[in-house]
């Protein structure tokens, strides 16, 4: 069978470029358009949008930039690997998305801060416990999602467009950087709301015309267990390439399978607290919501569109196995590495091949679009965070304790932009690791690398929001505690990798036994143990580190002195270039330093004018507004019920797809 690549040169047609083209034009004429936003000449309107955005893009910002094209390709790849199963992963997001809309998001925005590594700064005071979790946060970003997200996005686009794999990478990080650089998170997430609706209409239409082709739900039930490539049948590899028997089972066996259920709830929890409550990059995105009602409105429309990823993924993954078995499911090292150039599988490519042979011309390239949004929209978010954690977490610490000099606002901004152009060097420097490290489930893999990392910081952040007795001795002691035991786990995991189908496992007990989801559950217990002895034995926290940072104190009115420090900053602006000495400007001010001067001002968004001033003091009276936490008792009865729809929505939904099936009876029977 000729390979993906050499289908796609003859099935592409003109309209699938022009679908492509003119999502590029489109995505770079919003970035532009935030260039005259007025709002992200300060730090605020840079890195939250100015606080100021309604539930609608604060949803559809969070939907879209949890899914990139890791998603795409491997929710689908998993899902034609392994089955329904790795669909769990959406529906505990759904829940653990209220838990940070309920219970983390009031305390965050009570206590005014602009990034998680602040908060804890704020909560616990001093400086280590902030940098360290920034640093931690920044590597994590780096080598675990740009990487992964670069990947499947080469992945995808070299296996339809036939692209030259870093001229792709260097496009596609080009328009990122320019989305994230020229307006911060104001156009990130108008770019995320727009890339939204691309996503979805895509691929709803591509699930829709895939359920058509297949014969439907019930067609698919029998379909999939019968998707065995020919040299499984003909006894060549044994049971490889043989459909899991618990393959339409969501939650299974607590011990002797892939999704055990117990390890699920409890410690797959405990991932999903980190990423949705503690990290940076979901976070940024509630932050940035003009209330409390529109941030926890935001969280309900995201939860309701999280229900779509198992229809519009993971069962077209299944699918595209029934259509490939033996590219999609090759069961030998031999035959995988023609297939994909992997040994491990070749399961990623269940969505790609999926797109071009179902969809219709012109329609290829509506979804080439889509992935480009996936991966664009991930990557931005990504971006503008890591920018704001370094900036906001990093810079000004190290500025301020090394020159004993605070930043002034024009640097910080600059910095902001900086920062994303030195990430997107680091990128494409790790490309060669990315390709060395493709495997048969890369989605899975990105959940074993989390369980061995974030335990640790969900452990801290909700012993800082729930217990106020926490100190900071506590908080760092419990970390370095949790990140030594879970580096070891991962250090023996990169050493000795799972066996393939046909391989015999020599893995050491700890990692061949010992779920990862089990494994988390237990990191998580040590991190807090450690965190609760030490506190305990240590002098508890000062009260005014209480004021606003528990969820029992939020609505505490007192004034701290850390109030809004970074807004009085923006408003007490410095006058760091009009070169006034004795009353005469000097020779440094000449008209060609000036309009450079203006034209970096412009294009950061920097604004030092009468305008520019009043602009901001009416910021600040805004954000002041924001963190008394006032609702509108109607708004917040009605995102009440919402909230009790969608709970109930899940657990009907895990009922119902996780009671052990019947025997589904083989059409070769």
């Amino acid at each position: 069978m000729t390979s993906v690549a050499q289908e796609s040169s003859r099935i592409l047609g003109t309209w699938d470029y022009v679908a492509i083209i003119g999502y590029f034009v489109l995505i770079l004429c919003v970035g532009f358009w935030s260039l005259f936003r007025v709002n992200r000449g300060t730090v605020s309107g840079y890195f939250l949008a100015g606080r100021n955005m309604l539930w609608l893009p604060v949803g559809a910002s969070l939907f879209a930039s949890n899914i990139g094209s890791e998603h795409f390709v491997g929710l689908a790849g998993s899902g034609a690997a392994a089955g329904l199963g790795v669909a769990a992963f959406e529906f505990k997001a759904i829940l653990t998305l209220q838990l940070l809309a309920w219970i983390f998001l009031p305390v965050y925005i009570a206590s005014g801060v602009y990034t998680l590594p602040e908060y804890l700064q704020r909560r616990f005071g001093g400086q280590r416990v902030r940098v360290l979790l920034a640093v931690l946060s920044l590597l994590m970003y780096i080598f675990t999602k740009i990487s992964v997200d670069l990947y499947f996005g080469a992945l995808f686009i070299q296996e339809t467009l036939q692209w030259n794999l870093y001229l792709s990478i260097f496009l596609l990080l080009f328009i990122t950087a320019v989305c994230t650089i020229t307006g911060g998170l104001a156009a990130v997430i108008y770019t995320d709301t727009l890339q939204f609706f691309i996503m979805i209409i895509g691929a709803v239409i591509l699930s829709v015309m895939s359920f058509i082709k297949v014969g439907g739900y019930q067609a698919l039930r029998v379909k999939y267990m019968d998707a065995i490539p020919d040299e499984t049948r003909n006894n060549l590899t044994g049971t490889c390439g043989l459909p899991r028997d618990d393959s339409w089972q969501m939650l299974r066996d607590p011990w002797h399978s892939d999704m055990p259920w117990v390890g699920f709830m409890l410690g797959q929890s405990v991932t999903s607290i980190w990423y949705w409550c503690g990290d940076q990059l979901m976070a940024q995105r509630v932050l940035s919501a003009k209330s409390l009602s529109h941030a926890q409105g935001g969280c309900i429309f995201t939860g309701y569109i999280k229900l779509l990823p198992m229809f519009i993924m993971v069962l077209p993954g299944m699918i595209s196995r029934v259509f490939f078995p033996n590219e999609v499911a090759c069961a030998s090292a031999e035959t995988c590495m023609k297939v994909c150039g992997s040994s491990t599988g070749c399961s990623n490519l269940a969505y790609p091949k999926l797109v071009l042979h179902v969809m219709p011309t012109g329609m290829k390239g509506i979804m080439l679009a889509v992935m480009l949004a996936a991966l664009v929209t991930d990557l931005t978010s990504i971006f503008n965070s890591t920018s704001t954690l370094f900036t906001i977490d990093i810079w000004k610490h190290f500025r301020a304790k090394l020159t004993k000099k605070e930043p002034t606002v024009r640097e910080l901004m600059i910095v902001g932009r900086m920062v994303v152009c030195v990430l997107v060097v680091t990128s494409i420097l790790w490309i060669p690791v990315i390709q060395r490290m493709q495997g048969g489930q890369l989605f899975i893999y990105i959940q074993e690398i989390s369980s061995y990392l974030s335990p640790p910081i969900a452990a801290i952040f909700l012993i800082a929001v729930l217990w106020p007795r926490a100190n900071e001795q506590g908080c760092f002691w419990g970390l370095m505690a949790g990140f030594l035991v879970g580096g070891m786990r991962m250090f023996l995991d990169f050493i000795w990798r799972p066996p393939r189908c046909w391989e015999e496992d020599l893995r050491p007990a700890i990692t061949s036994k010992l779920h990862y989801m089990y494994f988390a559950l237990i990191l998580f217990v040590v991190t807090a143990v450690a965190d609760v002895i030490v506190s305990l034995l240590t002098a508890p926290p000062p009260k005014r580190r209480l004021i606003r940072t528990t969820y029992w104190t939020r609505f505490d009115s007192t004034s701290r002195e850390d109030d809004f420090e970074d807004v009085k900053d923006e408003v007490e602006l410095e006058d760091t270039g009009t070169g006034m000495e004795d009353g005469h400007v000097t020779e440094v001010t000449a008209a060609t330093d000036n309009r450079c001067r203006q034209g970096c001002d412009w294009f950061c968004g920097f604004d030092d004018t009468v305008k520019g001033q009043e602009q901001k003091e009416k910021h600040e009276r805004h954000l002041r507004s924001i963190t008394s936490l006032k609702q509108d008792p109607r708004a917040r009865v009605f995102i009440f019920i919402n909230l009790i729809i969608l709970v109930s929505i899940v657990v009907g939904v895990y009922t119902v797809f996780s009671i052990p099936n019947t025997k589904i009876t083989s059409i070769y029977a």
